[in-house]
């Protein structure tokens, strides 16, 4: 019986000895061989504002989505995707207005959400330095298309931060059709011959009844309808404008 028992002692230690090299190996493995750096991760750049956008705050105006960020904004005029095929603002996120004003645009996307809460309000221009109504006003000089663009030697309600370019948007953020493309130059965008377009055949029911949504919330905020652009709308009169505040130039 003792031989027996040497014989088991003599065969269980190689089997002790090979169980705890198997359990050795993986602490090995992940302490020194298989260590993994984490990157460490870096802060997001700062974006510096646009000096144009720099130089409306210093002159009082604001941003209107610090008032509501409810409030989309593209401006058309920060690609060359508009009338002048040219880049005219260094960036497309910001609009500016008189507080004011804003504060009458942030009533009027109430007043949108109230009706339809899952509508919004969005703004294609706000306010405009006189040089950028320079340039616009270059290309329609001497053109029928001079009458939908301020002549800069007058100003306009843009160039005092008063007027606002503005329309609908759905839940997906998609524009709802209102019958034009945004600075259509035709009877079609006027106010003034909807009921005839609507005759004629260019204007569909469904059409007209957004840009009556669109100018109900605005009318009610105490924006004035632009009888020219179904999606401009001013908060005052040029001349009150003009003893009020200061051109942005």
């Amino acid at each position: 019986m003792a031989i027996k028992n040497k014989w088991i002692l003599f065969f269980a230690i190689p089997v002790v000895f090979s169980c705890n090299q198997k359990k050795s190996l993986p602490l090995r493995q992940t302490s020194e061989e298989l260590a993994i750096e984490l990157p460490v991760a870096q802060p997001s750049p700062v974006i510096a504002k646009p000096e144009m956008c720099l130089a409306m705050e210093k002159m009082g105006l604001i941003d209107v989505r610090t008032i509501d960020p409810t409030i989309r904004v593209v401006l058309p005029y920060a690609s060359n995707d508009n009338f002048t095929k040219q880049i005219l603002y260094e960036s497309s996120q910001y609009a500016y207005l008189q507080p004011e004003v804003a504060e009458m645009l942030a009533k009027a996307s109430q007043l949108l959400r109230e009706k339809h809460p899952k509508y919004r309000l969005l703004v294609w221009d706000a306010a405009r330095p006189l040089s950028v109504q320079q340039k616009m006003w270059n290309i329609v000089k001497g053109t029928p298309d001079n009458i939908y663009v301020a002549n800069p030697a007058k100003t306009g309600l843009h160039n005092y931060g008063t007027a606002v370019d503005v329309t609908l948007t759905n839940d997906l953020g998609i524009e709802l059709d209102m019958g034009t493309p945004y600075d259509f130059f035709g009877l079609e965008a006027q106010p003034a011959h909807e009921k005839q377009m609507i005759k004629q055949g260019k204007l569909t029911q469904t059409q007209l009844d957004n840009r009556l949504l669109l100018r109900s919330v605005m009318n009610q905020a105490g924006f004035i309808t632009y009888q020219r652009e179904w999606w401009h709308f001013n908060a005052c009169s040029l001349s009150e404008a003009k003893s009020k505040y200061k051109v942005i130039p």
